[in-house]
């Protein structure tokens, strides 16, 4: 733990963080999820409106806990995820189970488990309802036929998605819950990540109000996702406060017609924990081709997927000479795999030994990370109240061991 670090500048924190605990390293700020999670509760304040956290994006602990203390709630998507909610202090209702494709014995047990089922089949509606009826409350998940977000790979509200049931299938589902009797009290839509044209909300809300009319028992409406973080300059990011002005008057707008209020639901990941953490690397290599001089870094795809997975940008800094003169880089890791982290980019230069940082890298960073190569996953820590406190150590030969039977 790093008891100065409140009067440090953040570079000279990051450093100290690299010197103490090694590389590759996640490092996580809870000031920024805080000022996020402020951010979201402050745009929606004219409207009953709750926020669980999507924590497929982070699900360390220690991130848990700290957005429970914050006031959120958590979207969950497979039954571990849960069980880790639970054991972060979180109460069941205040949790969101929100699965695709699972066995009907995943959603026994999360019913068990007391949580907020959404159900986004109607053969498990059907399966549900026949067995339970109305007894347990659940919320079910529609596909609105509309396409979001920058990248076909995060966008799932298109008619191709394996996500949620197509609204053209309301009759379909009208009759499954008549036939079985089941108490929906939510409908649920995402779309996608990274949603740049607001308007997109207020679209998935208006099919959402259309759908909701043939329910008379609702107690909210979930609208997902998918608020903008700058990963660059100039990217645009999600302005929650006129979004949240927008919506709460379109709430008000539609509850008056019908006739009881509702809350609105969101499941921010990326926006609450994206910007807050960083990936620290240390250069191995300047390796110079005829074409190319690469920077060579002590991780990853199996630390940072994103760059590869998803063409993902994120902006990198020289730690360790800030100041230096600009050159051209191309950052690569040290997978047996093309693992390149950025071409061309316009770095200080770079050295033999330097701290590099990636930022934006909290949301699907470590979360998405692997032993591929039989790497070790890096370590992560939180910078909290002016200390940086290990929340993970570095993974080592003998995790690799672990689970392996030998004869």
């Amino acid at each position: 733990m790093l008891p100065t670090t409140a009067t440090l500048p953040l570079t000279e924190t990051l450093l100290a963080a690299a010197q103490d605990f090694g590389t590759p390293l996640y490092v996580y700020r809870a000031d920024t999820i805080a000022a996020q999670y402020h951010k979201l509760t402050q745009g929606f304040a004219g409207h009953p409106t709750r926020f669980f956290y999507a924590c497929k994006a982070l699900t360390n602990m220690a991130v848990l806990r700290h957005l429970r203390a914050l006031g959120a709630g958590l979207d969950c998507v497979s039954i571990n995820e849960v069980r880790l909610g639970l054991r972060a202090g979180f109460a069941p209702e205040n949790i969101i189970f929100t699965p695709n494709g699972v066995a009907f014995a995943e959603l026994l047990q999360a019913k068990e488990l007391g949580v907020n089922l959404n159900i986004d089949n109607i053969s498990l509606l059907e399966r549900f309802g026949a067995r339970f009826g109305g007894a347990y409350p659940v919320c079910v998940r529609l596909n609105p036929h509309i396409e979001a977000g920058g990248n076909y790979k995060i966008s799932t509200g298109h008619i191709d998605s394996k996500f949620g049931i197509s609204i053209h299938q309301l009759r379909h589902l009208e009759r499954v819950i008549k036939g079985t009797g089941l108490h929906v009290r939510g409908l649920h839509m995402h779309t996608g990540s990274d949603i740049k044209d607001v308007s997109v909300f207020l679209r998935v809300l208006e099919v959402l109000f259309d759908a909701a009319t043939r329910f008379p028992d609702l107690e909210f409406l979930d609208l997902g996702s998918g608020f903008k973080v700058p990963y660059q300059d100039g990217d645009i990011e999600t302005d929650v406060a006129a979004l949240g002005a927008q919506v709460a008057a379109a709430f008000r707008a539609f509850e008056q017609d019908y006739g009881r209020p509702l809350e609105a639901w969101f499941e921010p990941g990326k926006y609450l924990v994206s910007e807050a953490g960083v990936l620290l690397v240390q250069v191995s290599v300047i390796k110079q081709t005829t074409a190319t001089v690469f920077a060579q870094v002590n991780s990853g795809f199996n630390h940072l997927l994103r760059p590869m997975f998803y063409d993902a940008y994120h902006r990198i800094s020289n730690l360790s000479n800030p100041q230096g003169p600009e050159r051209l880089y191309t950052v690569v890791g040290n997978i047996c795999e093309t693992d390149t982290f950025a071409w061309d980019r316009l770095l200080p230069e770079v050295r033999e030994g330097d701290i590099l940082a990636f930022h934006n890298a909290g949301a699907y960073g470590f979360e998405m990370s692997s032993s591929f190569n039989s790497r070790l996953r890096p370590a992560e820590v939180m910078i909290e109240d002016g200390e940086t406190r290990l929340i993970r150590r570095r993974q080592t030969f003998e995790d690799l061991l672990e689970g392996q039977v030998e004869a």
